[in-house]
């Protein structure tokens, strides 16, 4: 079941965060894939997670 039009959860299987290769949690309230071990949130615009660290935002 997809919690937002566009972004299939099925694709956390397939991605990985691109600074540490870890694995990532999806935040459906702020469309963010979380990845913990590297502290950054990238973004999902339009259902399409946007995979550039320059483009993530800093966890606090």
């Amino acid at each position: 079941m997809n919690d937002t039009p566009g972004f299939d959860r099925r694709m956390l299987e397939a991605l990985v965060c691109p600074q540490t290769q870890g694995r990532l949690e999806y935040d459906a309230a702020k469309q963010e894939l979380i990845s913990r071990s590297a502290h950054l949130a990238y973004p999902i615009r339009d259902g399409i997670p946007i995979m550039l660290i320059d483009e993530a935002r800093d966890l606090d």
